[in-house]
């Protein structure tokens, strides 16, 4: 037998009231006397009314969702933003949309464009994300806030954290413990926070130091892939350290390493980026510059739904988050 779901209709009848006013006693409005709207609650529990989202969209034109375009959702990283965005959506009672663009800028495209209309507004990273993608794929009208982007006008909020600066800590401290062959383990070419990250390697080196760098794509193969490559150097020419731009690359790189035979970090040093939750249970523990990943999200999070209810306090300003150096045995000092 099936049940046919109860209707307003049917909440206005049994509880005595208009269909306006149950309308307004359920989104809240305050031109409802507190024991009528209280009849209402009631009835509405009784009957189990659920409130049509496409209606009260067309009363409130809003949807209380919010769009989430990643380069990807697989990883300890992605997994640990998302979390941060989950929490303070659901905190303020607003639902999440995610998707996907594979690092592919075609369907980061396509699904900006099919957000549209479906969320308030826009938390985007993509490295693909620059003035002239925004602008052909973003509606003006839609509030958008950008993570880790390299646009230097924003017409949206920014929220990165320091991947210059942090980059630069971990190469300088690399150098205090008595490493002088540092290697740099990089991202995509066209990725800005690689870019930032390389540039403070560069910038952290001693005086004089000979750049070395090895290429990546931010992937755990990518990290075994240099491995294999520094393997195949004689002991003599490898890098008494590498840098690795994120924990993921590290983590593959250390695996390669110690099935090769080379001690880390009595033979290499090793130093990753992110900490992520997996980087501190690898043997040894990884070294790396901790990025405060949920609170990105979040705070990201929290400064769109802001601007949604009070459209003028989306400010155009970037918001730096710092990055703090973790240190642990990966890249502890030569003996």
């Amino acid at each position: 037998m099936t049940v046919t779901p109860a209707t307003i209709k049917d909440v206005a009848r049994v509880a005595g009231v208009s269909v306006a006013t149950v309308s307004r006693a359920l989104n809240g409005a305050e031109n409802v006397l507190p024991h009528t709207r209280q009849r209402i609650l009631d009835v509405a529990r009784e009957l189990r009314y659920v409130p049509s989202g496409a209606a009260r969209s067309l009363i409130t034109r809003r949807t209380d969702t919010i769009g989430a375009l990643l380069p990807d959702l697989h990883g300890e990283f992605f997994s640990e933003l998302i979390r941060g965005i989950d929490q303070a959506a659901r905190a303020r009672g607003l639902h999440l949309l995610l998707s996907s663009s594979h690092d592919d800028a075609n369907e980061a495209a396509a699904a900006l464009r099919a957000m549209n209309g479906r969320v308030d507004g826009l938390i985007v990273m993509s490295p693909h994300a620059d003035d002239d993608f925004l602008s052909q794929n973003l509606p003006h009208t839609l509030p958008a806030v950008l993570l880790n982007s390299g646009v230097r006008q924003p017409t949206q909020r920014v929220f990165a954290v320091d991947n210059f600066g942090g980059a630069r800590e971990m190469t300088e401290h690399l150098v205090k413990t008595g490493r002088r062959r540092i290697a740099f383990l990089g991202g995509p070419a066209s990725n800005f926070e690689a870019r930032e990250r390389e540039r403070g390697y560069r910038a952290g080196l001693a005086k004089g130091a000979q750049t070395w760098l090895l290429e990546g794509d931010f992937s755990e193969a990518a990290g075994e892939r240099a491995g294999a490559a520094l393997l195949a150097l004689p002991a003599a020419q490898r890098p008494d350290a590498v840098f690795a731009a994120n924990d993921i690359m590290a983590i593959g790189l250390l695996g390669a390493l110690q099935a090769g035979g080379v001690r880390v970090p009595d033979d290499m040093a090793l130093a990753g980026f992110d900490d992520i939750p997996v980087a501190r249970y690898v043997s040894p523990a990884l070294t790396t510059m901790h990025v405060p990943i949920a609170a990105l999200g979040s705070e990201a999070l929290d400064a769109l739904a802001d601007a949604l209810d009070n459209p003028p306090s989306l400010s155009t300003e970037s918001t730096v988050m710092p990055v703090q150096l973790v240190v642990r045995r990966s890249c502890g000092a030569r003996t």
